[in-house]
């Protein structure tokens, strides 16, 4: 089981690879395409991720793909399921298994993620329909008081309990601290924040001895609130590896940065920056969702006839990252 763990593990970091955060929620999702005007139903959601999933070359520099429950159900044109059109493809599926934030008893309004009610069957089910990994997202706002170390503690052992179980499972977990951007906090302050989360994650995981070896962390990169002066790429870079450094064990089988709502040419600059910074004790690449998503969907906007051109924007922005995990992206 640990050589099958980190097998995929390995495979899902391959240099230059990323992955692909493909798992927005139905609400999240119909809210982008209201913005856009486009028609947010069943069959729309299956076309717009068949146009990210099935996109010419996408298995150059995406190594995984992370799916939402519908969508790991839906097949592409032509019968497959996407499950099995990723495999085909030399792409690993993976999915999304927590089931949402809720308000917090008593820390209202800090949030709690909800999902092990069940977790084993749905494991077991979706390891059957092809997923090899799998991801659980906490997410923690900075506010005055917030977040609070009993939020941080309740969350992360929850966190490392679905670890726990995705392992038993034979499937890779992606565990996703988030330390949301919103707020007009210092880059000072998300360092100290994203520090502690980090502690306390890995003392849970270690508790529940969780084999990290065959996990893969999803994280923020540290930087200033969005109503706080820009971060510029550089400060990113040093304040995020030192944090990485002081808070993450070198057992770890890899790093992801989640973009968190930087625009693409941030989210790019930034994690050009981390890969100009020398070699870490763990590979590292990105897993971005809107940073790589958002242009494309603009050029889509829910039409056929567009597909192609928009597919060919999406690769052209992958390509973008998987340099710049390397520190090869020039803007």
């Amino acid at each position: 089981m640990e050589k099958s763990l980190s097998h995929t593990v390995k495979a899902l970091m391959a240099d230059p690879k990323g992955l692909l955060a493909a798992d927005e929620s139905t609400k999240s999702c119909c809210k982008r395409f209201d913005a856009l005007k486009i028609t947010c139903d069943e069959e729309s959601r299956r076309q717009w991720r068949q146009l990210l999933c099935m996109s010419p070359n996408i298995n150059r520099y995406i190594s995984g793909v992370i799916l939402y429950d519908e969508t790991i159900r839906q097949s592409v044109d032509g019968g497959m399921t996407f499950a099995e059109a990723l495999q085909q493809n030399g792409v690993i599926p993976g999915i999304k298994v927590d089931k949402g934030l809720l308000e917090m008893d008593n820390f209202a309004p800090q949030t709690i993620t909800e999902g092990l009610d069940g977790l084993a069957e749905r494991l077991k089910e979706y390891h059957n329909m092809g997923a090899r990994f799998t991801k659980w997202r906490s997410a923690f706002q900075i506010a005055d008081g917030s977040p609070s170390l009993s939020v941080i503690r309740a969350n992360l052992m929850v966190m490392a309990r679905y670890a726990g179980m995705a392992q038993t499972a034979g499937m890779v977990p992606i565990v996703e601290p988030e330390v949301l951007y919103e707020g007009d906090h210092s880059i000072d302050t998300a360092a100290r924040t994203t520090g502690e989360v980090l502690k306390v994650l890995f003392e849970m995981l270690e508790l529940l001895k969780v084999d990290l070896s065959g996990l893969i962390l999803k994280t923020s990169m540290v930087l200033a609130g969005t109503q706080n002066t820009m971060s510029t790429p550089q400060e990113v870079a040093d304040y995020t590896l030192k944090v990485l450094n002081k808070s993450v064990p070198r057992a770890v089988g890899g790093i992801v940065f989640l973009s968190g709502g930087q625009s693409p040419e941030q989210a790019s600059a930034n994690l050009n920056a981390i890969g100009q910074s020398g070699h870490q004790p763990w590979p590292i690449t990105y897993s971005f969702s809107r940073a790589v998503q958002d242009p494309v969907m603009k050029l889509w906007k829910g039409k056929a006839i567009n597909t192609k051109k928009a597919q060919t924007k999406f690769i052209q922005l992958l390509a973008q990252n998987s340099a710049a995990r390397n520190g090869e992206y020039t803007s």
